[in-house]
């Protein structure tokens, strides 16, 4: 094997390594990802129970199907301020300077940082849909169609990653991750997360509608076969490609950025 095609594979193995540490890091103070998913799960039961009797879903249809997808697409938005503040800490304390010294290649400190993050995703996910199982959601489509839906969340999820890697890398201190932390919330909800854009103001609804995180969730709902809070248009007949095309645009912009502000880091 000549050095040319050793490359890409030590730069696999390098990340498996530092995702592996990620992972050790989390096992050994495992508060945060279990707050993570606690924080989750109050949500969905709060909007399930506390506030599901009073949304209809327009098309008719049962709102705790109509949440779950939701719940499950915005939960790949939750963590954002997490892999933010985890590259910006390893940046700021020179940890990052010492794997750049280190014979690795650039691309796997980000690499393993996201492949830490997904696996903690792919969790979340486990643990959501079981839980909306117990509660009543009822997954109505093949088994085909619903491993497609966990992919376009998992899709959206590695894309959102690069925007916290990006942000962790140009931007120190405690104040970037509240800022995000306080973005994150008008992002998720200004969605169709909790409710369709039809029972919203024009304007907003169109805002609401062009989300990305709206074109995963009304792809997931198709995919599960539960209900989509639409009553037809040019959005639900292009969910699907939505769905791929938004995180492959987000990537296409923030991976680049990524790797450049990695490399014009201060040592």
């Amino acid at each position: 094997m000549t050095a040319t095609t050793a490359a890409p594979f030590s730069a696999l193995r390098n990340a498996w390594i530092l995702t592996q540490r990620e992972l050790l890091h989390w096992v050994r103070q495992p508060a945060l990802p279990i707050f993570g998913l606690l924080f989750s799960i109050m949500l969905l039961l709060m909007f399930a129970f506390l506030f599901g009797g009073a949304i209809a879903v327009p098309g008719g249809g049962d709102y705790i199907n109509f949440l779950l997808p939701g719940m499950l697409t915005l939960t790949m938005l939750f963590g954002l301020d997490g892999t933010l503040q985890a590259m910006s800490t390893d940046a700021a304390k020179g940890i990052t300077d010492r794997f750049r010294s280190m014979p690795i290649g650039s691309s796997a400190v980000a690499l393993g940082r996201s492949g830490a993050d997904m696996a903690s995703s792919i969790l979340n996910l486990v643990v959501l849909i079981v839980g909306g199982l117990l509660i009543g959601w009822q997954i109505t489509s093949d088994l085909g169609s619903a491993l497609l839906a966990v992919f376009l969340l998992l899709w959206l999820r590695f894309s959102l990653l690069w925007i916290g890697i990006f942000l962790g890398l140009i931007f120190r201190g405690p104040g970037a991750t509240m800022a995000v932390q306080v973005l994150i919330w008008p992002v998720g909800f200004l969605s169709n997360v909790f409710v369709s854009p039809e029972t919203m103001p024009g304007w907003l609804g169109a805002v609401a509608a062009w989300n990305p995180i709206s074109a995963t969730a009304t792809a997931t709902r198709q995919l599960f076969g539960n209900p989509t809070g639409l009553s037809g248009g040019w959005m639900v007949d292009s969910a699907i490609a939505l769905a791929v095309a938004w995180p492959l645009v987000l990537t296409l912009v923030f991976l680049p950025l990524s790797a450049r502000a990695y490399r014009r880091l201060k040592r």
